[in-house]
């Protein structure tokens, strides 16, 4: 059991020290693509943050995994950010370096995360807590493609477009 609650301290260390760097990002950048992915992205990890928390003070309680803790995570609204602002803009919104870096290593380290559940998960043998797990390294792999998805419209906006246009080739 403590081998697992320290993986809990990881990962509760792991979401806030995310959600400061969204935070930060979301400040700093003047891209309106960049500001509500990382505004988006910042909410969620702070959502993950006290859901692990509530569960951490739990588990250590009770010394098991709670059977009574609600542990909903709301889905990542993250997918939809992209597609919303641009959307609402005829042009590429403006980014520079520090927003491309930011992005990368934002991918990077939800590539991390979305492992490092997937191995919690996979660990468990209480079927609430592999599910728990599991929902997690789901929305952070969501976080991780909406990510890369905004570096390519970051590096090529054209391309970007032209591979989510939805045109048919019947003319139509």
């Amino acid at each position: 059991m403590e081998e697992r609650l320290n993986a809990l301290q990881v990962a509760l260390t792991n979401e806030m020290w995310e959600h400061e760097f969204y935070l930060n990002n979301a400040e700093r950048t003047a891209s309106a693509v960049g500001k509500a992915m990382f505004q988006q992205i910042a909410a969620e990890e702070l959502e993950h943050y006290e859901r692990l928390k509530e569960l951490a003070l739990v588990w250590e309680k009770q010394g098991k995994w709670p059977e009574t803790l609600p542990l909903l995570v709301k889905n990542t609204k993250v997918g939809d950010i992209l597609l919303d602002v641009v959307k609402k803009s005829a042009t590429a919104q403006p980014s520079d370096a520090d927003d491309l870096k930011a992005i990368r290593t934002a991918v990077d380290f939800e590539a991390k995360g979305a492992a490092f559940y997937v191995r919690l998960s996979e660990e468990s043998s209480e079927p609430r807590e592999k599910a728990f797990f599991a929902l997690l390294a789901s929305i952070e792999q969501e976080h991780f493609s909406s990510l890369k998805d905004t570096e390519e419209y970051l590096t090529d906006p054209a391309g970007w477009y032209q591979k989510t246009e939805t045109t048919g080739l019947d003319g139509a």
